[in-house]
């Protein structure tokens, strides 16, 4: 995603906001997941020998923590501790800092072809302010050594 993102809007409505979107899409969570892997490898097609095994796995594994994410929106040190976590594995799993921009790109074009005219502008607001906001704290424990 390129440039900053900022939302006005609350931050409670916000959650809200990006918590009825992906209600709307986790019972198709397997195509969805699909989708967002198919554009993501459209646009970056680097990133496709990142991902070893199976990708209809891949793509229920990606909503599964996108679901367990955006359930901890209110427990922001539970997040962000599991955030941290999981670049630590995505360092080891050989992703750049350069591809944060990339996925952010393609979860944004997933959710407007899967949401359709739900994906209002209230909800690219909420969903890219939140993406920033991942994208800088997954960013940041990745640039930091490793203490293994």
């Amino acid at each position: 995603m390129t440039g900053v993102q900022t939302c006005a809007l609350p931050i409670s409505e916000q959650i809200a906001i990006v918590k009825a979107n992906f209600a709307q899409v986790v019972g198709q969570k397997e195509v969805v997941g699909m989708l967002f892997y198919d554009r993501l490898f459209a646009i970056a097609p680097e990133t496709k020998s990142l991902f070893k095994g199976d990708l209809r796995t891949q793509s229920r594994k990606l909503m599964d923590t996108l679901a367990l994410a955006i359930g901890m929106l209110r427990d922001m040190p539970t997040l962000v501790t599991t955030l941290e976590g999981l670049a630590k594995r995505h360092v080891a799993y050989g992703v750049k800092d350069e591809h944060y921009a990339q996925v952010g790109d393609a979860l944004m074009w997933t959710l407007q072809n899967g949401l359709g005219s739900a994906f209002t502008a209230d909800a690219r607001a909420a969903w890219a302010a939140l993406y920033q906001s991942v994208s800088d704290i997954m960013r940041k424990a990745a640039a930091k050594p490793s203490a293994f």
